[in-house]
């Protein structure tokens, strides 16, 4: 397909982790390619593409498979929380994770890609505010550095508690100061905060090169008080549904940020329509068709 997005599908949505059907990671880049999409997000982590299971002759196998599929564009999903476990600082857990996105900007070159998506940082008891801040720049700088070694980006997704916030977002990018690191802005998490998503993504616009995106629908919950014989509301469930079917208002959020940022369509949590494979690559397809309609 000739779209000025490049549009990827997430293997996490393959992976099995809801409940929902699995593709090995070979099947899934197969799928990929027959549902029409131009490159993958391939999750750094079992059951796909673990460091532990891929060595060079794999790597050259599976980029062989993504080529024949007719896919231009791979991401690595990593999984970081530079904040871990840090009430044990005998425990070099920074260093363990900025060695993982090393090795994964490193399978990244080795399968044509040239970005790899990292998490910040969980808030965490032991750690005041600025302390976690410092930590969390510092690795994001060294991560840069090296990845920078293997033509790699680094994208930061807005995902964990740590910038998580636009504005946030916005500071940490500028705080690392780096030109190999740039945001993977979504707006899941600014929708959800009531934040203005035209106005977000504009202003994010010039730090971005990659959105992930999926759509939800909001299922008020809540809990019933017996002695005022009446309910409390709860925090609201938010439900999975196909792309235009919920309440982020993806076009303004696309348009705000421009034309050349790719975006990867993620099944990350239960669909409403179950998890047969079926079903997800129904999703699959109807996403592929709502960003047809908006270019």
């Amino acid at each position: 397909m000739s779209m000025a997005r490049p549009l990827l599908l997430h293997s996490v949505s393959y992976s099995g982790s809801w409940g929902q059907a699995s593709l090995s990671l070979p099947e899934f880049v197969v799928r990929a390619g027959e549902l029409g999409f131009d490159g993958v997000m391939l999750g750094a982590k079992r059951p796909h593409l673990s460091v532990l299971d891929y060595d060079d002759a794999k790597l050259a196998e599976l980029r062989h498979t993504i080529e024949a599929a007719g896919l231009r564009h791979v991401l690595l999903a990593g999984y970081t929380n530079f904040t871990a476990d840090a009430e044990h600082g005998e425990v070099p857990q920074v260093e363990f994770q900025i060695a993982h996105v090393e090795q994964l900007a490193r399978m990244a070159g080795a399968l044509g890609g040239r970005m790899v998506r990292v998490f910040s940082g969980y808030d965490h008891p032991a750690l005041k505010y600025d302390l976690a801040w410092g930590r969390l720049v510092a690795a994001l700088r060294e991560c840069s550095d090296r990845a920078a070694k293997h033509g790699v980006v680094v994208g930061v997704q807005n995902h964990h508690d740590m910038a998580c916030g636009w504005e946030t977002m916005h500071d940490l990018i500028a705080a690392v100061g780096h030109t190999n690191c740039k945001a993977m802005y979504d707006a899941w998490a600014p929708a959800l905060h009531g934040a203005s998503l035209g106005e977000s993504s504009r202003k994010m616009a010039s730090m971005t090169i990659h959105t992930t995106v999926a759509d939800y629908q909001l299922r008020p919950r809540y809990k019933y008080q017996p002695q005022l014989v009446n309910y409390e509301a709860a925090t609201p469930y938010v439900q999975a549904v196909p792309m235009g079917e919920g309440f982020i208002d993806y076009a303004g959020f696309l348009r705000g940020l421009g034309p050349g940022v790719s975006v990867a369509y993620e099944m990350c949590s239960p669909l409403l329509h179950g998890g047969t494979l079926e079903t997800l690559d129904d999703y699959a397809r109807r996403f592929v068709a709502y960003m047809k309609e908006l270019e």
